[in-house]
């Protein structure tokens, strides 16, 4: 340990009160309090400390190898050294821990990442190698004489629990190896020097599995924000680079954020048993028209206009239809085809229930456009199955509403809107 007598002693000052949070976020922080709580014969001892460390009362944490100690003020102010003591790990054992540590980059990685590898710990401890703390592994000593985990103990212990999770390497130098020695010696049996160790992409699956029965539950979902959120400002004073048009740029990151919103709504509609639904593929000009939306200026929607093979009237029909029903709206405004038997069946059964015979309007069919006749209304079958409500507006059919499964519902909402526009 020549030339790391500094590494074998860190002090950490006081942390702040732990109101609103727990000790322990990671899964080795839960496991240092778990060798506290399962062990501790005095629950009220333990429930003690736990206020007393909540309420920041405990001071500045000295940690060197086989032991922790701090200064804990009580609830009457009076003060005490507490000492927490877990032994050393026996240099043999440490080289049987370096040897599992240089099998994996990724061991590394982590550990100069602050995380604490499961995998490692696990096959340490299948080979007689304890890291962790198990039952009655945390000695305690104070000056208030208690004989087992007093109130200050345990205090000590719960703020050690934080300094674990901001630092796993606090408990390597309890059990006897500074970081600057533990990485040294890494570097010694073969592994990478620290600042080329590769770090691993995602999470080893066998660590992953490993760590199951220790590693907290999953957060809930987060709750879909009300709206999309807004993309960083670009005013700079610094001129946009050749061919960069910075409103352009602006609204590509807000239609950005808008899809990410809606993709965000349908993952948390659905169910985790239920596989994602599919994303399609978008062509070109149905991108331009997704884009188009809410253009901020003419310039920006002649562009894009052009860019989709539309003018601008035929473009503002499609955004229209967008906003309604994304693609599968747009594909039912741009195309025709012929539905099958058993789908015009559905339909004509649906419209003949749906009205009186002396009242049923007459629908005229091209493919799957069906036109009322003697009114502005028209529907239109989706290849999704659903049927779209458009009305006359001038001399082009225009999207009414949102679509529906019944043909005569669609019909009675194109009508609705053509008869309302008529006023």
């Amino acid at each position: 340990m020549t030339g790391h007598e500094d590494d074998r002693e860190r002090t950490f000052a006081a942390l702040p009160p732990a109101r609103g949070r727990g000790f322990a976020q990671t899964w080795w922080g839960r496991a240092w309090l778990r060798a506290l709580e399962d062990a501790a014969l005095d629950t009220k001892q333990v429930k003690t400390g736990r206020a007393l460390a909540r309420a920041g009362a405990v001071g500045a944490v000295s940690v060197r190898p086989g032991r922790i100690t701090a200064v804990v003020q009580d609830r009457d102010r009076t003060t005490h050294r507490a000492d927490v003591l877990l032994a050393e790990l026996p240099a043999e054992q440490w080289d049987r821990l370096l040897d599992m540590a240089v099998e994996r980059a990724g061991h590394v990685a982590a550990l100069l990442d602050r995380e604490m590898p499961p995998h490692l710990v696990e096959d340490a401890a299948s080979d007689g190698i304890e890291l962790l703390p198990g039952l009655g592994d945390l000695e305690p000593e104070c000056d208030c004489g208690a004989w087992d985990h007093c109130g200050h103990t345990a205090a000590l212990c719960y703020q050690v629990a934080r300094l674990l999770d901001q630092d796993p390497f606090v408990l390597l130098l309890m059990r006897g190896r500074g970081e600057h020695a533990f990485l040294e010696d890494i570097q010694a049996r073969g592994a990478a020097p620290a600042e080329q160790a590769p770090g691993p992409e995602g999470v080893d699956a066998a660590e992953a599995y490993a760590a199951s029965d220790i590693l907290p539950p999953l957060p809930a979902p987060p709750a879909l924000p009300e709206e999309p959120g807004l993309p960083p400002s670009l005013d700079t004073e610094a001129p946009p680079g050749p061919g960069v048009d910075p409103v352009a740029v602006r609204h590509l990151a807000a239609r950005t954020a808008v899809e990410a919103h809606r993709l965000l709504a349908v993952a948390l509609r659905r169910r985790s048993c239920e596989p994602p639904p599919p994303v399609p593929e978008l062509t070109t000009a149905q991108d331009a028209v997704r884009l188009a939306v809410a253009a901020p200026d003419q310039a920006l929607t002649e562009r894009l206009a052009g860019g989709s093979g539309r003018d601008p009237r035929s473009l503002a029909g499609a955004t229209r239809a967008w906003e309604l029903g994304g693609a599968d709206a747009l594909s039912a405004l741009e195309e025709r085809w012929e539905p099958s038997g058993g789908a015009l069946a559905r339909a004509h059964a649906a419209l003949d229930s749906a009205w009186d015979e002396d009242e049923r309007p007459t629908l005229t069919a091209d493919g799957n456009r069906w036109t009322a006749v003697g009114a502005a209304a028209q529907l239109r079958l989706g290849r999704e199955g659903r049927w779209w409500p458009y009305r006359k507006e001038q001399d082009r059919w225009t999207l009414a509403g949102p679509a529906a499964l019944d043909p005569a519902t669609a019909l009675a909402s194109a009508e609705l809107t053509s008869a309302e526009r008529q006023r």
